[in-house]
């Protein structure tokens, strides 16, 4: 019999599915997790400090986006913004097979469909009453279809995956390009569109917002609500798709050994080539484009088209993580390991002190008063805290205090958290 990453043991009954044994972990996954967990505070903090429009569009912010916030808005856009949510999206994949197994495998199937069922409770409240921008309903929903594929080959996945992916990138990347060719009347018009939720906001309205999160919980609650039933729709029209098609390429890529180092070291290379290429030129686009009010200039639809391709990086980052962890390097990537062990802790924590911080009533309601250098400050500081915190607790306990809540409730009983236990 064999174990793999969540512990469960191949053709065994529902009685001895049990959680991993940390030694029998796949370190490249933690390593992936911890470091993807962490960069998506980066592109996070603003939707936890500004109103939801900001987030949307920054040029609503409480604070231009010149000098030093504008460099900070650059590092986000170009080295953070979709790269790390992607590296979930597709890790949160390959957890299903590595949870559910393969589809014969009833006992372990009633298991990921009773993860993901709870994890839809999970994410209503995170999503309600903590913080607008959760991702993990989108996640449970999507993993709930994506299930059915599990026992796909690894070829069939990547395929899928990949297909879906590029498809996902020539409908948003290609129509910005198009608009290189489209007459300025037809520019105009798309550029008057866009904004999604933010469409009609202006400073007087982000003043309101911030006014009614100070307010109490009834205003708090109330802006919080908003911005949630927008993304819930956008996830179901735009997002759902090209994340599922994300899982199944994290899945085929986990089956194919991809993640766990067993790859020709020169397709990681080539890997990290093409994603650092692509950084490069997004870099260079996103810095000529600082200062630029609009983003339907030939420039702006060039740095918006690059950016749609955000899967190149992120493979190139994981190529380099990767790597790192398996060719002898591994004490480069190791302090990241613990922080992926207890992601699911670390990414709902930085959701509360996020809100504790800037929206909910028992904070200082920091909300609108910081700028973009002062997010990063808090940020790194975060970092810093999880970083230390995750080993600490591992070292007494075998999981996080959350994944262990949620294994609870998944298996069923109370499973063992003490080392001892």
């Amino acid at each position: 019999m064999t174990t793999i990453d969540d512990g469960l043991t191949a053709g065994a009954s529902s009685a001895t599915l049990a959680p991993v044994a940390p030694k029998n972990r796949i370190a490249t996954l933690d390593v992936m997790r911890g470091v993807a967990v962490l960069g998506i505070l980066a592109v996070n903090i603003p939707a936890f400090a500004y109103p939801s429009s900001v987030y949307f569009n920054p040029e609503l912010g409480p604070f231009p986006l010149i000098g030093g916030a504008a460099v900070a808005e650059w590092v986000v856009d170009v080295f953070f913004h979709q790269k790390f949510i992607t590296l979930f999206s597709m890790l949160f994949g390959a957890s299903i097979f590595l949870v559910g197994g393969e589809r014969r495998d009833k006992p372990r199937g009633r298991l990921i469909r009773n993860r993901l069922w709870w994890l839809v409770v999970i994410a209503l409240i995170h999503g309600l009453l903590l913080w607008w921008g959760d991702v993990l309903l989108l996640y449970a929903c999507t993993g709930l279809v994506v299930m059915f594929m599990r026992s796909w080959r690894a070829k069939t996945l990547i395929i899928v995956g990949s297909v879906i992916t590029f498809l996902f990138f020539l409908l948003q990347g290609g129509s910005l390009l198009a608009l290189l060719v489209a007459p300025p009347e037809v520019v105009a018009k798309v550029a008057a569109s866009a904004g999604g939720q933010s469409g009609g906001d202006t400073a007087a309205t982000v003043a309101a917002s911030i006014a009614a999160y100070k307010s109490g919980w009834a205003g708090m609650l109330a802006e919080n609500l908003k911005p949630w039933i927008f993304l819930q729709r956008v996830s179901l029209m735009f997002i759902s798709v090209p994340t599922a098609g994300l899982m199944l390429l994290g899945m085929g890529l986990l089956k194919s050994g991809f993640w766990a180092g067993r790859s020709a070291t020169w397709i990681y290379a080539l890997l990290i080539v093409i994603g650092g290429a692509v950084l490069a030129l997004l870099g260079w686009v996103d810095w000529r484009m600082i200062g630029e009010e609009d983003k339907f200039s030939r420039l702006g639809l060039v740095a918006g088209a690059v950016g749609a391709a955000p899967v190149l990086i992120t493979l190139g980052y994981a190529s380099l993580l990767i790597l790192l962890t398996t060719r002898g390097l591994s004490a480069l990537t190791a302090p990241f390991a613990p922080v992926g062990r207890m992601a699911f802790t670390n990414y709902l924590t930085q959701s509360l002190l996020m809100t504790t911080l800037f929206t909910q009533p028992w904070g200082p309601h920091w909300i609108g008063t910081l700028d973009r250098p002062a997010l990063w400050i808090v940020v790194v500081c975060v970092w810093a805290l999880q970083l230390v915190w995750s080993p600490l607790w591992l070292s007494r306990f075998s999981h996080g205090p959350l994944e262990w809540v949620w294994r609870c409730l998944t298996y069923g009983r109370r499973v063992p958290i003490s080392k001892a236990g």
